[in-house]
């Protein structure tokens, strides 16, 4: 079964509460699907590289998706009519991503600098 890495961002506006209810949406999506959503995680409110559609932050979520093709293809189509989602990304993996992210690991190296 074919595995992929999809990252979204929401616009700022909304809360963190109301984005994860977005990839809790996503995720009953895949399932209807015959997918399975093996890892979900909210990297948080993050500034952007430049402004996208006027806004200069976004909520960025993070899905490892395991199924086929056509998941990742309703998943785009329905992103796209979407106001909340800013811009979104999906990378075809080897295997699923064991443990936390690239991302959430940072987050945490950030607790344990020296002062």
């Amino acid at each position: 079964m074919p595995y992929y890495e999809h990252t979204f961002i929401t616009r700022p506006d909304l809360t963190p509460q109301q984005a994860q209810a977005l990839a809790e949406g996503f995720t009953q999506v895949v399932e209807e699907l015959g997918g399975k959503v093996v890892k979900t995680e909210y990297w948080g409110l993050k500034s952007l590289a430049y402004r996208i559609k006027k806004h200069r932050k976004g909520h960025y979520l993070h899905l490892n998706i395991a199924g086929p093709s056509k998941i990742v293809v309703e998943l785009e189509r329905q992103e796209r009519f979407s106001e909340d989602i800013l811009r979104w990304l999906t990378v075809r993996a080897e295997s699923p991503e064991e443990g936390p992210s690239v991302m959430m690991q940072s987050r945490s190296g950030r607790d344990d600098r020296r002062r």
